[in-house]
């Protein structure tokens, strides 16, 4: 009988490159971790997410069961790691929180083309025919050798799968985009226009407050807009020939859900834009 498939998605990485939190990062209107979650759940008897110890309490992962890393410093390994010390006697279903194309399909051929006597069931990646660590099987024999690799100071799992030779099973993927991943800013502007496009619509949703006098020449504090603008600086100037705004956009703040943004950072679906002015006196 094959050992019990758990899931685990990776949600514990810094997102350093994005300069803000990948898992929440927004696709036709959810965070990506909620949608990940819900594909990983529909194919596993329990799915849990990977977090640092200082991320236990953060909110978009705190209403979730955890895996928490025990190794610093070593990115997904120390997940999965981790994972296998939790439950040893189970394999685990590996998936990175920065896959926006990923869906039910490619988990559904993954776990039906598992085969349990190898260590691993992975896919090829389509770009560079390497195994693709980060949707993958993972069976429990191979936790005793992803330690040995942890103690001798190899990090890397795809290095992990390469050596493993034919003791991992290797697919093709159904779709050859499904396993792209997103890290930048600009990537996520355009994976974000791609998802919308397939919806068919090239719209969405924004929630716009208003501070001061920009307030007053609105005449409303808040309104949420229907827009194609990709980044508040194209929104602030759709806005201006809706409004009778006096002030610049380089006269002005912006912040993307409650944080200080760049005026070229990507709107998603369901933001929430904040445009501030100058603050009067000193």
């Amino acid at each position: 009988m094959a050992p019990p498939l758990y899931g685990l998605l990776l949600a514990g990485g810094r997102s350093t490159r994005m300069r803000r939190d990948k898992a929440t990062l927004r696709y036709q209107g959810r965070n990506q971790l909620d949608r990940a979650m819900e594909l990983l759940d529909s194919g596993v008897e329990r799915a849990f997410v990977s977090v640092r110890p200082e991320q236990r309490s953060d909110p978009a992962r705190a209403h979730y069961p955890q895996v928490v890393d025990t190794h610093e410093g070593l990115g997904p390994i120390a997940g999965i790691a981790a994972a296998q010390a939790l439950a040893p006697a189970a394999a685990w279903l590996v998936l990175g929180c920065d896959l926006p194309y990923v869906d039910s399909d490619t988990l559904t051929h993954l776990i039906r083309h598992r085969d349990p006597a190898r260590i691993a069931t992975a896919y090829r990646s389509s770009h560079d025919g390497l195994p693709e660590p980060l949707c993958a099987i993972y069976e429990p024999r191979s936790a005793a050798v992803i330690l040995e690799r942890i103690n001798a100071g190899k990090s890397c799992p795809r290095k992990f799968l390469i050596q493993s030779g034919a003791d991992a099973l290797i697919l093709d993927q159904p779709d050859p985009r499904a396993l792209d991943n997103i890290n930048t800013p600009e990537e996520y502007s355009a994976a974000s226009g791609s998802l919308l496009a397939a919806q068919g619509t090239d719209s969405m949703q924004i929630k716009v407050q208003y501070y001061a006098i920009l307030r007053e020449q609105a005449g409303r504090s808040e309104e949420t807009v229907a827009t194609a603008a990709r980044t508040p600086r194209d929104l602030y100037s759709e806005l201006q020939r809706r409004h009778p705004f006096s002030l610049g956009a380089d006269s002005l703040r912006v912040a993307i859900n409650a944080e200080f943004s760049d005026w070229s950072q990507p709107l998603v679906e369901g933001d929430a834009v904040v445009f501030i002015p100058p603050v009067a006196g000193g």
